[in-house]
């Protein structure tokens, strides 16, 4: 696999937002366990296998720290990033039925444990007991954005299926797709700490601008990983997105940039599902000959130092540095 030069944890990773945040998302923790209770008894198994499994809970953190930015004087924050934590949770189950994922996070999938109908089922679950929270905390602001997040990410899901195995996608359309896909929660998480505070129009659009670059800059690292990784630190095989046919940037730019051999390689595999064996060795090799995986990173280290210039209007203050670490580890990061 491709190495990953800088794929390093960033120079202080997530332990100072995790310091930050540590006794919020002890609370979010109960509250979670809490409104994964059902009498029903298939919603709580699964919900907990997903919710269990070790995610770095990064969006609802950035929730926290946003709001501890803009002094959010209240209690209401941490309801909103629970919910923000189920719509995730909702997202990656459906996401895995969508994709027909095997693994996640290292751990057999619940579509796998459980089926696809449980699974899209119980993610509809955990979206609605995410949205019963943020009517609780009250603020029709953080409705309004959180509400149209979870409809951005949903266009995002078809935008990508509309986009499977189609090697004419354009870099363009596919950073649409992640725009919505991925993007717009994070965008929304960071965004939701100045609508609950109140705070001024240009620092509720900084937060946004924030959250979204780092949003974009965080699928793309995703994106290089799966072809360069180490599947012990991913969670999952490498090159997973190349069996499962997934159109994502360094596909792209090396279908783009390759030759008319290389392209009908690409088309049998990619569009034709076609994968024999020592393929993904040669999609990497021709990823390496045409800088896809460099190129890719580049692109997420650009969007990375426009969600760092985007708080340069905040203060200096401990939640701010922490918010930029988040920005480094993000890009850095070798799972």
């Amino acid at each position: 696999m491709i190495p990953l030069d800088s794929a390093r944890n960033g120079p202080n990773g997530l332990q100072p937002l995790l310091d930050l945040v540590s006794a919020d998302m002890e609370a979010i923790n109960r509250i979670i366990l809490d409104k994964a209770v059902s009498d029903v008894e298939l919603i709580p198994e699964l919900a907990h296998h997903l919710i269990d499994s070790g995610g770095k809970r990064l969006r609802p953190m950035l929730a926290l720290a946003s709001a501890k930015l803009c002094d959010y004087p209240g209690q209401g924050h941490i309801r909103v990033a629970s919910a923000i934590e189920f719509m995730h949770t909702a997202t990656l189950l459906h996401d895995d039925v969508v994709d027909e994922s095997g693994l996640r996070r290292g751990k057999q999938t619940a579509r796998i444990l459980w089926g696809n109908q449980a699974s899209v089922l119980v993610g509809d679950f955990l979206l609605g007991q995410a949205f019963r929270m943020l009517v609780d905390v009250g603020s029709l602001p953080v409705l309004k954005i959180l509400s149209n997040a979870a409809a951005v990410i949903a266009e995002g899901e078809v935008m990508q299926l509309a986009a499977a195995n189609n090697t004419a996608t354009t870099e363009d359309e596919y950073l649409a797709i992640i725009n919505a896909k991925t993007a717009a929660l994070f965008s929304a998480a960071a965004e939701v700490g100045a609508a609950i505070s109140n705070r001024p129009a240009a620092e509720q659009t900084a937060l946004k601008a924030y959250g979204r670059n780092l949003g974009l800059a965080f699928q793309l690292v995703d994106d290089a990983l799966d072809y360069s990784g180490d599947s012990s630190n991913l969670g999952k095989a490498v090159g997973d997105d190349f069996r499962e046919g997934k159109i994502t940037l360094p596909v792209i730019l090396s279908f783009r940039r390759g030759s008319e051999e290389e392209r009908r390689f690409w088309t049998r595999t990619i569009a034709e599902g076609d994968i024999q064996d020592g393929d993904l060795e040669r999609a990497v090799s021709l990823m390496k000959q045409h800088k896809a995986i460099e190129a890719t990173m580049e692109r997420a280290r650009s969007f990375g130092a426009v969600a760092h210039d985007a708080l340069a209007i905040f203060p200096d203050r401990p939640e701010k540095a922490a918010m930029l670490d988040v920005i480094e580890f993000c890009v850095h990061r070798s799972h």
